[in-house]
């Protein structure tokens, strides 16, 4: 108890000096659609401290906005970046909202604290109750948990699922039913009888725990986070499918200034800087310096500078560099794991009410279906709009008439088919689109040793874990 009095007082005293010396120092952003042709620049000078790359890429990734171009450096006591984005249809970010939004959110105080927030940004709460899964994969898995919840009282509001190399990892946030006004359950008997049956329903793993405070959670991060502590790195290899490019990583010694220098190729998408980031900032490495780009044919090339955060030194040894690699690959692929060749994107939309997320996931379960990434959420208007990506559970493609058999199965919901194992076709018309294949980006090196750094800116079967909180 003393020591963990001991722990609190080092980081009231952390936090207080922090605030201090931010707000000295402010945080500036400047959001210029002048400077550049055809992206809007993002501008961010701010007092320094671990995870502040990771907070301001968050808010960029958090708007779907696409990095096309990024210098940041943050030796010292002070970090400052640079980011060209653009929307996902390669337009200047033109909405006053979404400037505002960015320009005050980059520049609040409370956005900065990492060490109060936690690295997976967790924050009170007092709206639902959340509960955290990981384990290994296996059909009909959400559809089983979906259905225990819906007995328990317990309603879905939001949840995400990935699942990567044999693993799954979700993390649901649920009000309860029982209750007129919704809210967080909080009744510790409650959570205890749900934890029971979670955990009879995972079959008799013992590691089932419910804290004693309501969180949020961001949820990509704590996502990354918790297959990371699942080390669903070791699981496979996560190659690509075939005739996709594959992820390569590579981490080498820059002895000289005493960083370790990662690179990193792989095809270019949304989210891209945010994935990679938060992978080195949960696994306690600081980035001192770094530049992205995306390249011709739809690629992506991405350099850093980091020291371990615990001693300030480079990477060590074969095995931690080994280790990097592969977290590093694993959480650029988990999240794109779903976007095969063979998966059908498919968004339900529907009157929201207690047992509907049961009921639609159940069909896929009855029909022979394989969720492999879910997106779960309910509009204020009392809609649920949910994304699932769905695969045979060999993973072959889901024929037309296993649609139309869901469709008649859950008549009262609208199924809109995003796409249906196209990911291959749609991926050579955008390289035809594009001048050329991944082959026309392969030879374009982009290297930023420190002399010409700034150059590329010239502007300047069962769950291992279950955890509720509510």
């Amino acid at each position: 108890m003393a020591l963990m009095a001991a722990a609190a007082a080092s980081m009231d005293d952390h936090d207080e000096y922090a605030k201090l010396v931010r707000g000295m120092n402010p945080p500036r952003v400047v959001i210029d659609n002048d400077a550049c042709d055809d992206a809007t620049v993002i501008r961010v000078d701010s007092v320094n401290s671990h995870g502040t790359l990771l907070a301001v890429v968050q808010v960029i990734a958090d708007l779907n906005l696409f990095i096309r171009k990024a210098y940041f450096s943050s030796d010292g006591n002070w970090f400052m970046d640079v980011f060209n984005v653009t929307d996902r249809d390669g337009n200047k970010v033109v909405d006053a909202s979404t400037i505002s939004y960015i320009q005050k959110t980059l520049e609040s105080d409370d956005w900065y604290y990492p060490d109060a927030r936690n690295t997976v940004g967790i924050v009170p709460s007092s709206e639902y109750t959340s509960i955290e899964l990981t384990g290994t994969d296996r059909p009909g898995l959400l559809s089983e948990v979906c259905a225990v919840l819906t007995s328990m009282g317990c309603a879905v509001r939001t949840a995400e699922l990935w699942t990567h190399n044999t693993r799954v990892a979700a993390v649901v946030h649920v009000t309860d039913s029982s209750s007129s006004g919704g809210g967080a359950i909080e009744d510790p008997a409650r959570l205890s009888a749900i934890s029971s049956r979670l955990g009879h329903l995972l079959r008799g793993h013992t590691d089932v725990r419910a804290a004693g405070s309501s969180l949020a959670h961001h949820m990509d991060r704590r996502l990354h986070h918790l297959m990371l502590t699942d080390h669903n790195h070791i699981s496979g290899g996560g190659a690509a499918a075939a005739g996709e490019s594959r992820t390569e990583v590579s981490v080498t010694s820059c002895e000289e200034r005493g960083y370790s220098s990662v690179v990193v190729r792989c095809r270019d998408r949304p989210k891209l800087l945010f994935d990679t980031v938060c992978a080195m900032t949960d696994m306690e490495y600081v980035v001192h310096h770094g530049a992205v780009a995306a390249e011709p044919g739809g690629g992506a090339y991405q350099e850093y500078y980091i020291r371990r955060r615990a001693d300030g030194l480079a990477v060590a040894c074969d095995v931690e560099r080994r280790r990097l690699v592969r977290c590093l690959e694993a959480a650029i692929e988990r999240r794109t794991t779903a976007e095969g060749r063979n998966c059908l994107e498919l968004e339900v939309c529907a009157g929201d009410r207690a047992g509907l997320l049961s009921d639609v996931t159940r069909a896929f379960r009855e029909n022979g279906l394989t969720i492999r990434r879910a997106e779960i959420s309910s509009t204020a208007g009392g809609e649920a709009v949910d994304t699932f990506y769905l695969s045979g559970t060999q993973g072959e493609v889901v024929e037309e008439e296993t649609i139309e058999a869901i469709r008649k199965q859950i008549g009262e919901a609208t199924l809109r088919v995003k796409s249906n194992g196209g990911g291959g076709a749609a991926e050579e018309r955008r390289r035809k689109d594009g001048g050329g294949g991944e082959e026309a980006g392969a030879g374009t090196t982009t290297a930023f040793i420190f002399g010409n750094l700034f150059k590329f800116y010239r502007p300047f079967q069962g769950f291992s874990l279950v955890k509720l909180y509510s």
